[in-house]
């Protein structure tokens, strides 16, 4: 099992000390032997807020480290021209000597679409196209696009990469579908369990790899990295404790955006915009018991040894340690050091 960091901070609770944060654990995570960094891209509202393009954080990122990966999780890529899109990540994985990888989403919120309103009722599809254009543009390919006057121009990207390949994950909240997807694009999977359970989560590795084996032969297997929002410690109370009423102010935080797609919380037919406060806060606690119990990695490293044990078995090769979802940053870069015991201990 690999373990890497992941980011998705409410910029209204920790403005810019989030990216103290993010810097600073990116430099233990280089130390520390974790396979990568991640940010996302998130517009128009204070959850995931620090991060609107994952390449300027990325790039901040590849300059402060020396060996861990840089990655996007994810690049909502119906949002961009994939010539901007290959340009960008190009130049992170120059600043980072071959470091870069990208997490592509179709994205699913109406209101990011301000940015290319044009491609929402059909994003599903521009994102496989994306991917398939970065690719080539990323191998150094001259493709052929409209200008300015309507005129067709052939274009190859500069910087040209130091990867001959970009490494390429598809982003999915659980529909089964995308994970086919990523599978016949011999796409690495990133996931999480906000819209699906431990085993509907199997089921879903299980079809993305037969995708792959059917698509690109039996010796594919792809890379599954699981985003699990992370806090270890030395006691398992204490942990939770120390947990709850910030991850608490965090979900509440992004109430309008979180609750409703998040399918494995709430009943059928459930109108999140139409309960009243009460109820709201009731569904936010439970999604905090939840998370604290079987969605989250929270407690002990004994206790994170059996969530490895349990996740690898289902196919999952690297867990996103979500780590600023509001608990102070002394405190989170105090208890990255249980993280890399985790993977010392699962790996050797």
């Amino acid at each position: 099992m690999e373990f890497s960091l992941f980011f998705f901070a409410d910029s209204g609770a920790t403005g810019a000390d989030g990216y103290r944060l993010l810097l600073e654990s990116a430099r233990f995570a280089d130390s520390a032997g974790l396979a990568a960094v991640w940010t996302p891209e998130r517009h128009f509202h204070t959850f995931g807020g620090l991060y609107p393009n994952p390449a300027v954080t990325g790039a901040a990122v590849a300059a402060v480290t020396e060996r861990v990966g840089v990655r996007a999780g994810s690049v909502v890529a119906p949002l961009h021209h994939p010539v901007r899109i290959a340009e960008e990540w190009s130049v992170v994985d120059n600043l980072s000597r071959g470091r870069a990888g990208v997490s592509f989403a179709s994205g699913w919120h109406a209101r990011d679409f301000v940015l290319r309103p044009d491609t929402y009722a059909d994003r599903k599809n521009a994102m496989v196209e994306t991917v398939e254009t970065v690719r080539r543009l990323w191998r150094g390919e001259e493709i052929e696009f409209p200008d300015g006057a309507g005129e067709k121009r052939r274009v190859r990207i500069h910087p040209p990469p130091v990867q001959p390949e970009l490494p390429v994950w598809i982003t999915s909240a659980g529909s089964t579908d995308t994970f086919r997807a990523a599978g016949r694009l011999n796409a690495n999977l990133l996931t999480h369990l906000l819209g699906q359970d431990r085993d509907t989560l199997a089921k879903n590795i299980t079809a993305y790899r037969e995708a792959l084996t059917e698509t690109h032969g039996e010796t594919a297997h792809g890379h599954v990295t699981l985003m699990l929002h992370t806090m270890l410690g030395e006691d398992r109370d204490q942990v939770r404790h120390q947990v709850r009423p910030p991850f608490a102010d965090y979900l509440r935080s992004s109430a309008d955006l979180i609750l409703k797609a998040a399918t494995t919380l709430l009943p059928p037919g459930v109108d999140i915009d139409r309960l009243p406060d009460r109820d709201k806060q009731y569904l936010i606690n439970h999604a905090v018991d939840r998370y604290l119990t079987t969605s989250g990695l929270f407690g002990t490293v004994t206790d994170g040894l059996e969530t490895v044990k349990s996740l690898k078995a289902i196919g999952v090769d690297e867990i996103a340690c979500l780590i600023d979802f509001g608990v102070p940053p002394d405190e989170v870069l105090h208890s990255l050091p249980y993280i890399a015991d985790l993977k010392t201990r699962t790996t050797g």
